[in-house]
């Protein structure tokens, strides 16, 4: 019964390794299902210094979700050791075998050449980080996957910034405040316009599917979410001015084609 039940899911093995300084543990849940979508994982490990305070907020949840806690002394003060330890043990996993796909969680551009050299190895790799993620490091994985886009809805979006402040008679000082974390997006359709050139075939559609494989090739950080649709179709749908999608074959696939 369980295996009728489960048959459908993709049979690919993931490996999901956190750098616990770059990561936030409320979305530990949802990086866990996003993750999910692409196989099962079967590898949860999370790196950084359990000693420090900061890593208190992680204890919680990494027994209720199975989570392997690496250890990994700062050899420096205000130095991110934990980026060392996840590399190497990273390849090691890799030489193993007993994984199909690795997902990365960190905004840091050091895991670039990691995601590179995974990729190398004909091995599927998938990010999830920050929008502030350096796009070398984005551009490195098959897929990247923003955090912004994994907050449940109706979530308080500020965030603690620091901002300089004069007090009478004293030096400049940087103090927390509340700040709404705005950043505007780029249009969807240049990147949609490119992928669809990409994909198109003699007789003017391009098959929706394709054309989601050529936006991801372009840009592995795309997310339908972004731009306020969970998914590609809703997406294009939303964009009738721009593209006309329909079923105009047999195979019953939806295709695409730009209007004039």
């Amino acid at each position: 019964m369980a295996e009728e039940q489960f048959s459908h899911i993709t049979r690919r093995k993931l490996a999901i390794l956190i750098d616990g300084d770059n990561a936030q543990s409320s979305l530990l849940p949802q990086m866990l299902v996003e993750t999910g979508k692409f196989g099962m994982v079967t590898v949860r490990r999370i790196y950084g210094d359990w000693t420090t305070p900061n890593m208190n907020s992680w204890k919680d949840v990494l027994n209720f979700y199975a989570v392997q806690p690496i250890q990994q002394f700062r050899y420096t003060i205000g130095k991110n050791a934990t980026d060392s330890a996840m590399i190497i043990d990273a390849m090691d996993i890799l030489h193993t075998g007993v994984v199909d796909g690795f997902c990365l969680v960190s905004s840091d551009s050091d895991y670039t050449r990691l995601a590179t050299r995974i990729r190398e190895s004909g091995v599927y790799v998938m990010g999830i980080g920050e929008k502030k993620t350096p796009k070398p490091f984005v551009n490195a994985c098959d897929l990247f996957v923003y955090t912004e886009n994994l907050v449940p809805e109706g979530t308080n979006t500020k965030r603690k910034a620091k901002k300089a402040k004069t007090v009478p008679g004293q030096k400049k000082v940087d103090v927390e405040v509340e700040a709404e974390v705005e950043k505007e997006d780029p249009e969807p359709i240049p990147l949609l316009e490119k992928a669809f050139e990409m994909s198109v075939q003699e007789d003017g559609w391009a098959r929706l599917s394709d054309l989601g494989n050529s936006v991801y090739q372009l840009d592995p950080g795309f997310d339908p979410r972004t731009y306020g649709q969970r998914q590609l179709s809703r997406l294009i749908n939303n964009l009738k001015d721009y593209f006309e999608m329909a079923t105009p074959k047999a195979d019953g696939a939806y295709y695409v084609r730009m209007k004039d």
